[in-house]
């Protein structure tokens, strides 16, 4: 089993490789971490990224769904997962998503209103 501070590390290295341009280094680096912790909602969430953003919204989708059965209330993972199901043509999907995403941002604010606050006073 990889340690939590080793699996931090190693998405932060993947994520610096895909920033420089070497995504199919920071995807090798993932898709190892992930063999060996399956239940890194981190580490699916950024291989997802990095397949959407290569275009690649099929495995995007795969990686999202993982990390979406980690944690089904994540604002980001229900947001990644309505634009994938945009560019995959469902619009059903998409918008199901969506809403899920903004039940979780409103969740979010409820259990921090004094932060909702100080953001619409910036």
């Amino acid at each position: 089993m990889t340690e939590p501070d080793e699996i931090k590390t190693i998405i932060e290295d993947a994520t610096f490789d895909f920033a420089m341009g070497d995504s199919a280094q920071a995807v090798s680096k993932l898709e190892s971490l992930l063999e060996t912790a399956p239940d890194s909602f981190e580490g699916w969430h950024a291989l997802c990224e990095i397949h959407y953003s290569e275009k690649r919204y099929q495995e995007a989708l795969e990686a999202a769904e993982k990390a979406h059965a980690l944690q089904t209330d994540d604002l980001f993972i229900n947001t990644s997962l309505s634009r994938i199901w945009l560019e995959l043509g469902s619009k059903e999907n998409a918008e199901r998503f969506g809403a899920q995403a903004k039940i979780a941002g409103w969740k979010e604010e409820l259990k921090n209103p004094q932060e909702s606050t100080d953001q619409i006073q910036s």
